[in-house]
């Protein structure tokens, strides 16, 4: 099954264009992030999800339970909110992301 890796980049939390990762780990749910069709294709309901603070060195994971379609980024890809349940802190290991801050393994 795959793994969807997202980060939330302490620098866009702090101008407020992005939820923290605090924020992230405490409400469960990423927001906005740009996912292209060829990786959402790839996810379902179950599969893990990664969250990173790459500045930070801090990982969450947890169990992805959807992903609700909001906006179109400027590049025309669909942004998402991640819905991730039993998210809980481990220990922090780097995982390699696209240029939208997501990958899926």
């Amino acid at each position: 099954m795959a793994t969807l890796i997202i980060n939330a980049p302490k620098a866009q939390a702090a101008h407020g264009q992005k939820k923290s990762f605090e924020s992230t780990l405490n409400s469960g749910i990423g927001d906005g992030y740009a996912i292209t069709k060829p990786l959402v294709a790839q996810l379902q309901p179950g599969c893990r999800v990664v969250l990173l603070s790459k500045e930070q060195k801090r990982r969450a994971e947890g169990t992805l339970e959807k992903l609700v379609a909001t906006s179109k980024a400027k590049n025309g890809i669909q942004r998402y909110d991640v819905y991730i349940k039993d998210l809980a802190e481990i220990a922090y290991q780097g995982e390699p992301l696209n240029r939208n801050g997501v990958s899926v393994v």
